[in-house]
């Protein structure tokens, strides 16, 4: 049974300790209710899309609490990136870093949610996805998520956040190349990330 955390600081580091060891917990965005694992456990990400009943077919985006979670050993961060987040994280952008050895690139986003950057400051980055069965609608509080998930033992946890506002997905912007491309006009127009960067593809 997915237990309830309250949104305050002692539900917050119960959560945070469920995914140090290797738990799912479930949690307010600024768009949805978002399911996570800590980040780099193969297993336990596993679990989230068996949870979802869907395979585990793509990367998905970690999200965090600011530029300097995403990069460090295994991403990196050039100008453009450093400019993008200083202006739009948190927020509605995606940004795709490129490895430092030799690996897939990696989709980072911090989320405009206090509950979910409290989170990331006490876990560290999480992957995360949308915390819904695949095909069924997305959770916007913590009763959908624990409806959604009623039959099932994951997520671990939930932290109830109150309801989120749902909306327009975050705008993808891939830099893991030389030249920029968007993958995804959403919540961030391309002239808003161009007036930054210059052209992107």
């Amino acid at each position: 049974m997915t237990d309830r955390l309250s949104a305050d600081s002692a539900g917050i580091d119960r959560a945070a300790a469920l995914l140090r060891g290797g738990a799912l917990v479930a949690f307010p965005t600024d768009t949805v209710y978002g399911v996570g694992c800590r980040a780099g456990d193969p297993e336990a990400l596993a679990r989230i899309f068996a949870a979802k009943r869907r395979p585990l077919d793509r990367a998905v985006p970690m999200l965090v609490p600011d530029l300097a979670a995403a990069v460090g050993s295994d991403y990196a961060a050039d100008d453009r990136a450093i400019r993008l987040a200083a202006h739009f994280w948190p927020g509605g952008l995606t940004l795709i870093l490129p490895s430092t050895t030799g690996g897939a690139s990696q989709a980072f986003r911090a989320p405009d949610h206090q509950v979910a950057l409290a989170l990331l400051t006490a876990a560290g980055r999480l992957a995360t996805s949308s915390a819904n069965r695949s095909g069924e609608p997305e959770t916007l509080d913590a009763d959908d998520v624990l409806i959604a998930f009623a039959d099932s033992d994951e997520p671990s946890a939930v932290v109830d956040g109150g309801r989120v506002p749902g909306g327009v997905a975050s705008s993808v912007l891939d830099l893991s190349g030389d030249r920029p491309q968007l993958i995804r006009e959403g919540a961030v127009a391309r002239g808003e990330i161009e007036a930054l960067i210059g052209p992107i593809d």
